[in-house]
């Protein structure tokens, strides 16, 4: 089982930054300029904390500050990871809140929750195994399965797919995303692309609507089997 014992034992800050190490790399290289801008942070700020981290035997630096999760690191990232997304299932499921509303609500939770309560939570939402936002939830022995997700601009005309995880962390987003039936478990298809101003248009649950290519970056899906797009 997952043990957050020694997750809590860490400041608020490297559990922080331990998470979006996973989220960036997962335990590939992090660059120091992707690590400021996600966290909104200095560059120096964060050279400074990727060293502390180091010293704890957390993450590994490359070359110009690059840094990469070691397996203790990971360990570190994955309890945190299950913690935030356990607790936006409870805030919908269980308290009824806006599933693009949860994120930053779970953001303060997963710093001060017991295991317990975790626990708790976890057996009172049926033992979950995706989020509201369709990410796959680590399972107590600290097991992440890997998708092969491709963005939904990705998509060529005609094609068809299943939209399977939404990642982005403005509200707004994604309630203009629910607001046209783009979450997870949706049917799609990609009716036209028009390359040379940006534009999408895709049909959802057979309704289209048209979108310019960064409106719906963040909107992950899983292509349907050649054969079975048309």
């Amino acid at each position: 089982m997952v043990s957050a014992r020694a997750s809590r034992a860490l400041s608020r800050s490297r559990q922080d930054y331990l998470k979006v190490l996973h989220d960036l790399g997962g335990e590939g290289p992090v660059t120091v300029t992707s690590l400021a801008r996600r966290l909104g942070v200095s560059a120096p700020s964060v050279t400074n904390m990727l060293a502390r981290l180091a010293e704890e035997k957390l993450v590994r630096l490359h070359h110009r500050g690059a840094a990469q999760l070691t397996a203790a690191g990971t360990r570190e990232a994955i309890e945190m990871v299950r913690r935030h997304r356990i607790l936006e299932t409870f805030l919908v499921q269980v308290l009824g809140l806006d599933w693009a509303d949860v994120h930053a609500d779970a953001e303060v939770l997963e710093h001060h929750v017991s295991d317990r309560v975790l626990e708790a939570i976890d057996r009172l939402c049926g033992h979950p195994s995706e989020d509201p936002h369709g990410h796959l939830i680590p399972d107590r022995d600290g097991r992440l399965e890997r998708r092969a997700l491709v963005p939904l601009a990705s998509l060529r005309p005609g094609q068809r797919a299943v939209v399977r995880e939404i990642r982005d962390r403005e509200a707004r987003r994604m309630a203009r995303w629910k607001q046209a039936g783009l979450v997870p478990g949706a049917e799609v298809r990609m009716r036209d692309v028009r390359e040379s101003d940006g534009v999408f248009e895709i049909e959802v649950g057979g309704s289209a609507f048209v979108s310019a290519g960064e409106a719906v970056d963040g909107v992950l899906v899983q292509p349907a089997r050649e054969g079975n797009d048309s």
